[in-house]
C-alpha cells in the first residue's frame, strides 16, 4: 500500500509524521510524508523551534509528487492535526484529486481537537471546519471519546450512547469510525477500551489502562488501523492488531521511564503484533 501522509513533523520525540511513518513501514507499506510544520518537538514541552509549512508549501509539496505520477498510485491519504482552514483545503482538495485518479482511494483522518482531561486545545474554528468540511469526506475517522462527542454534539458515556454518537458520526460522511479512549462507567475499574464500528457491526476491545500521558500514540494508533484495515477488510481483526501493537508500545514507553514513545525499540510489535486482545462484538 502507499499512503500519503499529510501532518505534523517533529524531529526530537515522535509526534505526527514523526510517529506514523515507522509503523507503517515495519508493516511494509510505502509511505510519502509530507509535513504541515517542522519543529524541534512536540508543543506539550512549552517551547519549540521550527516553522509552521505554509499551506501553499505544502500544497506545492503534492503538487511535485503528483508532476511524478504519484498521487494516481496512493491507496490512502491519512492526516492528523490541522491547525487552520488552510491546510483543510489543501488536504480536502487532496483527497479529491487522489480519488479522481484511483477511486478506490481511502481517506482516514484524525480529528485531533482535545481530550476529555484537557477539553479542546484548538483554535475555535478548526472544529467547526472539521466537521462541516473534513468528516464529510473521510472514509475512517479515528476520534477519541470526547472527539466524538464534540463532532456530534453528544454525551457519549455508556455504550449504547457511544453507538448512538458513532452512527451519528457515519451519518456524517465516513463509513468506518474508530473510537479512542474508550471510558464507560460500568467498565471495570483499571481499564479502558476501543471501540470500531460501520453501519452494520460494531466491535469494542478492553486493555488494562496504563496510567501515562503519551503524545504520538493517536498518531500511531489512526495511521496503524489504516494499515490493518487495509491489509484485512476487518474492522474487528484491525481493532485486535492495533490495539494489540500499541499497548506494547506504551508499555515499552513506560517500562523505559522515557517521556518520548520508545518507537524505533517497539518496532517488533508493529510488524508481528502478539494478539493478546480479543474484541467483543457489540453491534
Amino acid at each position: 500500500m502507499k499512503i500519503l501522509s499529510i501532518q505534523s513533523h517533529v524531529s526530537y520525540g515522535h509526534v505526527g509524521n514523526s510517529a506514523a511513518v515507522f509503523p507503517l513501514q515495519r508493516r511494509g507499506h510505502e509511505v510519502w510524508p509530507v509535513l504541515t510544520v517542522n519543529y524541534s518537538n512536540h508543543t506539550g514541552y512549552g517551547d519549540w523551534g521550527g516553522p509552521i509549512i505554509a499551506p501553499e508549501d505544502v500544497r506545492s509539496v503534492i503538487d511535485g509528487i503528483d508532476a511524478r505520477g504519484g498521487l494516481a498510485q496512493v491507496d490512502a491519504i491519512l492526516s492528523g492535526y490541522q491547525g487552520g482552514a488552510g491546510i483543510a483545503d489543501v488536504i480536502i482538495d487532496t483527497v479529491a484529486r487522489v480519488k479522481a485518479l484511483n477511486p478506490d482511494a481511502i481517506y482516514a483522518c484524525d480529528p485531533v481537537m482535545g481530550n476529555a482531561k484537557s477539553g479542546c486545545f484548538v483554535h475555535p474554528d478548526v472544529p467547526v471546519m472539521i466537521r462541516e468540511r473534513v468528516i464529510p469526506v473521510a472514509d475512517v475517522i479515528t476520534p477519541n471519546q470526547f472527539e466524538l462527542g464534540y463532532l456530534t454534539g453528544t454525551e457519549p458515556l455508556t455504550l449504547s450512547d457511544t453507538l448512538a454518537s458513532v452512527d451519528k458520526a457515519i451519518a456524517m460522511g465516513p463509513r468506518v469510525v474508530l473510537v479512542t479512549s474508550v471510558e464507560r462507567p460500568d467498565r471495570p475499574e483499571g481499564t479502558i477500551e476501543m471501540l470500531a464500528a460501520t453501519a452494520d457491526e460494531a466491535w469494542i476491545v478492553q486493555t488494562p489502562h496504563l496510567p501515562f500521558k503519551a503524545n504520538g500514540s493517536g498518531d500511531v494508533t489512526a495511521a496503524l488501523f489504516t494499515a490493518h484495515l487495509h491489509e484485512t477488510g476487518s474492522i474487528k481483526q484491525a481493532l485486535e492488531a492495533t490495539t494489540s501493537s500499541v499497548w506494547d508500545l506504551l508499555k515499552n514507553t513506560i517500562d523505559s521511564g522515557d517521556r518520548e514513545l520508545q518507537l524505533v525499540q517497539s518496532q517488533d510489535v508493529f510488524a508481528t503484533p502478539r494478539m493478546q486482545f480479543t474484541a467483543e462484538r457489540v453491534r
